[in-house]
């Protein structure tokens, strides 16, 4: 695939790309969005209090974390460091099928590896709820979330997040607009989940099964536990992870009733948990 001047327009959006280490669960990729030091990348990508994020010219350095969505699988980062090579956002509401991609991630431990393709359509997939979404014919491996998805003049149009079926899915960039602009989110549960499908046994067909939780987190107080199944709330069984992120929608303290299954998942059960308690960074959301 031809694009008129690839190798400059890579090179820089290799200098807007970052390598991020977080948790010891391998590494992930960042877009620098302002030159003083602010880094957007996937939620699930950031995996505890201590990140490090490595810049094209090899210097390394501590971030906070200052926002995260779930809903979005959004993360920003803050380093302490000023005239860095920013990304140029462009209008993802002006996307067409049939444009030229480029994604640039750090997959498998290449550092600054790119991939073209064409964009297939921006809308929403049933079975990730109601969140559009770039769908692009780029290949992504481990290492590429939370990386650009760029257009033929290497302006990002998007977030690299998640592989469905063959084609690469990326947050549009005026959702990171948004997210950027609405700031941090209170509402923080301390768990990565996973969507699962289930047997019909107890009437329901979805659920969000925990991986992990974080000792002293909101979940763990409630004594939810690593394999229990989130099923929903008392008015309303999740149909995605979209129904989550709506449940811990909003501002300041509130009491979250969920229904869970637990054990051999004959019984659903129940629990109260508190949320609108500050995570101070250590939050760990994965979709």
């Amino acid at each position: 695939m031809a694009i008129a001047g690839l190798g400059d327009i890579a090179e820089q959006l290799r200098r807007s790309t970052v390598l991020i280490h977080a948790g010891g669960r391998g590494n992930g990729s960042g877009v620098i969005w302002s030159s003083e030091g602010m880094i957007v990348t996937n939620a699930h990508v950031v995996h505890g209090p201590n990140v490090c994020v490595q810049l094209w010219d090899g210097r390394e350095f501590e971030a906070a974390v200052t926002a995260r969505d779930l809903r979005r699988d959004l993360a920003a980062l803050r380093i302490n460091a000023n005239s860095l090579p920013a990304a140029c956002p462009a209008d993802s509401s002006r996307l067409r099928p049939g444009e030229l991609a480029i994604a640039i991630g750090n997959p498998l431990g290449f550092v600054g590896a790119l991939t073209t393709g064409v964009i297939h359509t921006i809308g929403p997939l049933r079975a990730l709820g109601s969140q559009t979404w770039v769908q692009a014919s780029v290949r992504l491996a481990p290492g590429n979330s939370g990386g650009p998805l760029a257009d033929a003049r290497g302006h990002v149009i998007g977030v690299n997040t998640m592989v469905a079926g063959r084609l690469a899915l990326a947050i549009p960039s005026n959702a990171v607009r948004d997210f950027l602009a609405a700031g941090p989110r209170s509402a923080w549960l301390g768990v990565t989940v996973h969507p699962v499908r289930l047997p019909r046994a107890n009437g329901y067909k979805f659920g969000l099964v925990l991986l992990e939780v974080e000792p002293g987190s909101p979940a763990a107080q409630a004594s939810l536990m690593a394999g229990d199944i989130l099923l929903g709330t008392e008015e309303k069984p999740f149909q995605s992870i979209d129904d989550l992120a709506k449940a811990m929608d909003g501002q300041g303290l509130c009491l979250l009733r969920l229904e869970f299954l637990r054990g051999n998942y004959s019984r659903v059960r129940r629990v109260t948990v508190q949320l609108g308690v500050s995570n101070n960074g250590k939050d760990r959301i994965a979709a």
